[in-house]
């Protein structure tokens, strides 16, 4: 076996490629295995390698700790083993490795840097042109999201009717001139007219959204990577078992090393119909066993929530199942689940004839800053209708909605929680408004000296408060939707913050520090 090419020095939590030569006759990504051992002064890790086309194999590997590193590589097409080593330096500033659960309800980067998801829904983004793919990164850069949902599949749905830049296999797709916007159903979930070998992956297809992954990385974006979904006239979402295993583990040991990489099993897993409950076990099965990393893992409803209290999921991935309620239901979702709650499709702002896509912007708002109080994350999508079809929650490019001009406000509000850092829903405040303080751990009594109470799409003129007759409190009225902050004053005892009688206000109080 001959080695090719790797790194001599990187980062803590950076990626580690090993490139070695092998045999490219008979079929490499079934007839061939490759694998890394990396061992350092506190990990041993072993992951697997895979097959990158043109006699290329590949093994990846994300160091965790700094230090002296070295590796052995072996595979099933030589007996000879491939060893070196390599160094890990401390991480750069923008490098906080990647995202875990912190506080049973919130995340943190490895190093302990709060994380707050601020996520958007483009599904596929990836498979676009050149072009677009790129006046999305821009749009993404001059915003204040920080993580993104998006397919390595292909979508066959509606305004999505063209063929992608790529297909994940070789082969051949169905003609797709018969498809129009009125037939476009009668062709999901069809396989006639395909020609696909399923054991045999295009490594373009996989290093193209590398690429992305990277890109988003730069950015400081996480990639919530969804790995199935129902939308489909290729027939991928109706793989047999072997193919879905295979397919798994390639995904799993091209991406895993990546550091922003988070694990979505489906979107709307519930109407993938040739797929069992079984098999979603197995699918886990597959990530717990291969990653690891131990990415963020997931998976997400249409009508039927997924049991996320199995021992694999790490936060709640959530579509609303009702017409009107979203956000109101997330501090329900947290004791029922005990994990945190990234709300990731709480439909979308827009105005295409869906229910699910024509909220207004100061709605999509509301369902932000009531999730956050509450305790956990909502997350964004926008269907504009556009002459060209291009709507950013399926194919990016730019922004057309004004919510999202407002999440960074949010975002610094959330950042300036004390304590722990994060904010939960205030069970013993009042039952007319949404009141969050920092969370607690179970059974701290301590008295809240925060908080945030936020008024939705009620108007008073003004709210009373009494806590006790000795604490000062600095109050802030907040105008979420036009982002201005004002300082109300300080009080104690029984007192009286006016407010503007419109909609969408906040106060918040924080104890005088003396």
């Amino acid at each position: 076996m001959e080695l090719l090419s790797y790194q001599k020095s990187m980062e803590r939590w950076g990626m580690m490629e090993i490139s070695c030569k092998g045999p490219e006759s008979g079929n490499p990504f079934t007839d061939h295995q490759i694998r890394g051992t990396f061992t350092g002064k506190n990990e041993n890790v072993v992951t697997d390698g895979f097959y990158d086309g043109e006699g290329i194999y590949k093994v990846r590997f994300m160091p965790s700790f700094e230090g002296a590193y070295r590796f052995s590589i072996e595979s099933s097409f030589s007996e000879e083993r491939v060893e070196g080593e390599f160094s890990v330096t401390s991480p750069g500033p923008e490098n906080h490795g990647p995202v875990r659960v912190a506080d049973k309800y919130h995340f943190a980067y490895e190093d302990t840097t709060p994380y707050y998801p601020m996520g958007t829904t483009c599904y596929v983004w990836n498979l676009q042109s050149d072009e677009l793919i790129q006046k999305t990164l821009e749009t993404l850069k001059s915003s204040a999201f920080n993580k993104i949902r998006f397919c390595i599949m292909p979508k066959h749905y509606l305004f999505n009717l063209g063929e992608p830049r790529s297909y994940p296999y070789e082969g051949t797709p169905m003609d797709s001139s018969v498809l129009t916007k009125d037939n476009f159903s009668d062709y999901t979930d069809k396989t006639e007219g395909n020609n696909w070998d399923f054991t045999r992956f295009n490594p373009e297809h996989f290093r193209h959204i590398e690429k992305c992954i990277c890109a988003l990385m730069d950015l400081g974006i996480e990639a919530d990577i969804i790995v199935m979904h129902p939308y489909d006239r290729w027939g991928f979402a109706q793989m047999p078992k072997e193919a879905d295993d295979l397919y798994w583990s390639y995904v799993i040991a091209r991406f895993a090393a990546y550091k922003n990489v988070w694990w979505s099993l489906a979107n709307e897993y519930d109407l993938m119909k040739h797929k069992t409950l079984a098999d979603w076990e197995r699918y886990a099965s597959i990530i717990c066993e291969k990653d690891p990393y131990n990415h963020l893992r997931s998976i997400h409803n249409c009508k039927i929530f997924y049991d996320y209290t199995r021992p694999w999921i790490t936060h709640c991935s959530i579509q609303r199942v009702e017409l009107y309620r979203s956000s109101e239901l997330t501090n329900e979702w947290r004791k029922r689940y005990e994990k945190p709650v990234v709300l990731d499709e709480i439909v979308y702002e827009g105005n295409i004839q869906r229910g699910w896509g024509n909220i207004t912007g100061e709605e999509m708002l509301r369902r932000f800053w009531e999730g956050a109080c509450r305790g956990g994350y909502p997350q964004h999508g926008e269907t504009y209708l556009s002459d060209d079809d291009i709507l950013w929650w399926s194919h990016g490019g730019v922004l057309h909605g004004e919510s999202h001009k407002r999440f960074g406000f949010l975002l610094d509000i959330m950042k300036e929680t004390p304590g722990s850092g994060y904010l939960m829903y205030c069970d013993g405040c009042n039952t007319d408004e949404v009141c969050a303080v920092p969370e607690k751990r179970f059974g701290d009594k301590t008295p809240n000296e925060y908080y945030l109470f936020y008024y939705s799409f009620m108007r008073p003129s003004f709210r009373q408060f009494y806590f006790d007759d000795e604490t000062e409190y600095e109050a802030e009225v907040i105008d979420t939707w036009d982002m201005t902050i004002e300082k109300a004053g300080t009080f104690s005892g029984k007192f009286i913050i006016n407010l503007p009688a419109k909609q969408y206000m906040a106060i918040r109080l924080r104890k005088k520090q003396s």
